[in-house]
């Protein structure tokens, strides 16, 4: 202990050592296994650099660094290379992720990897029915997922096995792990102290293909927690919170790292909770450090080999004394009261004990139409109790929910589990609907029957996006996010005026009666119960697999590398929309019923901006075609201008690209033509994710310079054969009438970045670099 504490590496101990650093990263990677000497070695590396204390994001990102001695290292400025442990998956994002690998011609993923199947299905009528379902319509999908898998070496978590994050939790982090996630919500795996980070896809196909990393070196903000949680306040409302002290971008291009004594009062996946919504304000990441409930947590899932050589190394896997934080926010948690955030925007936050008088003065539906709990956010073992032992209350009273209310179990391991310890039957007999382990309404997988489109209503869920539309496509449904708890007891009440801490019901014998706070079992005194095995291993060889891409079909398609650079200025721009306002992921490229296209990119294409509002008309999916003056949609619009062979620019408002990591996002815009976008700010994995397609995400030097551009205006980027990091770009702005004026525009480009953009995207670019290599 004497040694691995002072960072020697004496003779005697280097057995024990050897031995204990055979502990493999996964039950279903036995070969794979946790490094934590080479963590240990990098951050040694970088300290002595330093010379000063880190915090523990810092040692995690800085401790998988391809090259520690000589990376330049400055929060917020420079570039790192990092050799992330593993990827993982969703299957709407993997197929595109698939298909790029598939086009980069090699023959193995580099790292663990994993493809979970859990976005594709549709809540309509419960869990199994639902289930076969979606099987029977996405066989396709499913089939090229399974099988590109087994070709290339990627495990396959069969539809029914639960949400990715939720199974990232239960099998693959562990504390100081590095990994990422095609999926904005991968920072769940921060609950066990790992840096686990969302991106698109193509940056998933760097790290399967062995190429070092690229990241931002994040800023670190620190979140100091005091006091203790009790009663109605839960973990989430930590992170709503936290939302509305920092709003929606307040995170972007940093790590909140979470501290102080208050961490050792919240359960492991109460962490897992705070970090997956951490998405929600731009953060890089969130992260807790290495304690008892994790090591508690690990055990009972199985990896209690982990916990004890994560013990050994404790030191790497928690803040240093004096470590200094860019920002710091400090909450106590015995203050803290139960929240509840929206509707439309995640960082909107209000008291549970305010909402029903600020909802009636801002006209908001106060009546519960549905209340839903589950989600990769509030899915655990935990959580199905808390809900459980509010239900279970109103029962000895003979109520149920008055509004319609669904379960959405996180995994296939918790939907047994709460099976055999009664949770579900208690919700069922509530009132409540379980569905399949999957997203399902959370993402707008809803076939949503009991309200038409068009219709004022409101939803209360323990998600965490309530974005407009995004449940269920009905840009009138008011969305309000919260604890599972509380969605429970709101449900019951039927109405957002409904206090649990202070307002009484009225029981089936017409007596009063107040609900108590829930308590519930962190985890379950029995060990978790499995459920089904869904998970299929690749074969040790899969060069014999066959990967079946039809040309006909209208789900997957392949693709073709995008052109490369001419070498040339963008001259004379049309602009396709000058968006106003919010403008999401959800909005540039739709979930919902369009999650079927995701593998095909020219018809996922067709959803193209048709969210976004445009500045001239005000209308969603409404821009003046330059060339003909008509009003149209906006993919028809950007189709004519590619046939016309005319290049185009979209112009947005701040935090562009808020949301989802779904890079479909940034291939559709490339695909149909676009070259660049400019806003005033961006979102952290959308920016990157259209430098990865090879567009040029370029923000105004001055945001003032947004009111210039108008829609009928054409731009110019001038610069281009000198483009080089730091040096700003110029936009000509050409104006009907023949005036014109000039403005500043600047970005965030690294050398090898701007190689992607002269490629034409970063596989054209990968693909080069193997041509020359071989």
């Amino acid at each position: 202990q004497h040694a691995l504490n002072s960072g020697i590496r004496r003779y005697h101990v280097a057995p024990v050592l050897c031995q204990r650093a055979k502990v493999a990263m996964s039950h279903f990677e036995p070969n794979e296994y946790v490094n934590y000497e080479k963590l240990e070695k990098n951050i040694n590396i970088v300290r002595k650099r330093l010379d000063r204390p880190l915090t523990l994001s810092e040692k995690i990102v800085y401790g998988h660094l391809d090259d520690p001695a000589k990376q330049e290292i400055e929060r917020g400025k420079t570039y790192l290379r990092l050799r992330p442990d593993r990827v993982a998956m969703q299957d709407a994002t993997a197929q595109m992720a698939m298909l790029q690998f598939i086009s980069s011609g090699l023959p193995k993923v580099a790292v663990p990897s994993t493809i979970h199947c859990d976005h594709l299905i549709e809540a309509q009528s419960g869990g199994e029915k639902d289930l076969r379902r979606a099987k029977d319509i996405n066989q396709e999908v499913y089939n090229f997922l399974a099988t590109a898998g087994a070709k290339y070496g990627v495990g396959f978590w069969k539809p029914g096995s639960g949400i990715i994050h939720q199974i990232i939790l239960e099998h693959y982090s562990y504390p100081g792990v590095m990994l990422i996630g095609t999926d904005s919500h991968t920072p769940n795996g921060g609950g066990l102290g790992g840096i686990c980070i969302g991106v698109g896809g193509a940056d998933a196909v760097d790290v399967m293909a062995g190429i070092p990393w690229e990241l931002k070196c994040p800023k670190v903000i620190g979140v100091k927690l005091t006091g203790k949680l009790s009663g109605w306040t839960s973990p989430k409302d930590v992170i709503l919170k936290v939302a509305g002290i920092l709003t929606v971008k307040g995170g972007t291009g940093a790590i909140i790292e979470y501290h102080g004594p208050g961490v050792d009062s919240i359960s492991c996946t109460g962490m897992a909770t705070i970090c997956n919504m951490g998405a929600e304000i731009g953060a890089t990441t969130s992260i807790f450090p290495y304690n008892a409930r994790m090591k508690k947590y690990l055990s009972k899932t199985g990896r209690a080999d982990i916990a004890a050589l994560a013990d050994e190394f404790q030191q790497h896997l928690v803040p240093d004394s004096g470590c200094q934080y860019d920002q710091v926010i400090e909450i106590n948690l015995s203050e803290l009261k139960p929240h509840i955030n929206g509707p439309f925007t995640p960082d909107l936050a209000h008291p549970v004990s305010d909402i029903g008088a600020v909802a009636e003065k801002e006209g908001w539906p106060v009546d519960i139409r549905v209340g839903l709990i589950g989600s990769c956010t509030n899915s655990s073992y935990e959580d199905m109790g808390r809900s459980a032992a509010v239900a279970k209350q109103a029962l000895a009273h003979g109520l149920k929910c008055k509004s319609k209310f669904t379960i959405t179990p996180g995994s296939e391991q918790i939907r047994a589990t709460i099976e055999r310890d009664g949770y579900a039957k208690i919700l069922r007999d509530v009132g409540g609907m379980v569905l399949a382990n999957a997203c399902g309404p959370c993402i707008g997988q809803w076939d949503r029957k009991d309200i038409k489109k068009g219709e004022k209503n409101t939803i209360v869920t323990s998600y965490n996006r309530n974005f407009t539309g995004r449940n269920d496509a009905n840009p009138e449904t008011h969305a309000f996010v919260t604890s599972p708890e509380i969605v429970t007891a709101l449900s019951i009440a039927g109405t957002l005026k409904f206090n649990p801490e202070t307002d009484y019901l009225t029981g089936a014998d017409g007596k009063k009666f107040k609900l108590e706070a829930p308590d519930a079992d962190e985890l379950p005194k029995l060990d978790f119960d499995p459920g089904q095995d869904t998970y299929q291993y690749p074969p040790k060889d899969g060069s014999g697999q066959h990967v079946d891409v039809s040309p006909t079909s209208q789900r997957l398609q392949l693709l073709e590398p995008f052109d490369k650079w001419d070498g040339k200025d963008l001259e004379d721009m049309l602009i396709l929309i000058k968006v106003k306002g919010k403008c999401t992921t959800d909005h540039i490229s739709a979930a919902g019923p369009w999650l079927k296209f995701r593998g095909h990119l020219d018809n996922i294409s067709n959803n193209l901006l048709i969210g976004a509002i445009n500045i001239e008309n005000g209308k969603a999916n409404s821009v003046r075609n330059a060339l003909t003056q008509e009003f149209g949609p906006v993919p028809d619009t950007a189709r004519y201008y590619k046939k016309m062979g005319v290049k185009w620019a979209v112009i947005g408002d701040e935090n562009y690209g808020e949301g989802s990591s779904r890079e479909h996002a940034a291939l559709e815009p490339r695909h149909l033509g676009g070259r660049v976008i400019i806003t005033k700010s961006f979102a952290r994995i959308h920016e990157t994710n259209l430098k990865k397609q090879g567009l040029l995400p370029l923000t105004f030097a001055d945001p003032a310079d947004y009111n210039k551009i108008h829609p009928v205006d054409k731009l110019s980027i001038v610069g281009l054969k000198d483009f080089a990091p730091g040096k700003p770009l110029k936009c000509i702005i050409k104006h009907p009438n023949g005036s014109q004026e000039t403005i500043m525009l600047n970005h965030t480009f690294n050398e090898s970045q701007i190689e992607w953009f002269q490629a034409g995207s970063a596989l054209n670019r990968m693909k080069e670099l193997q041509q020359k290599s071989s």
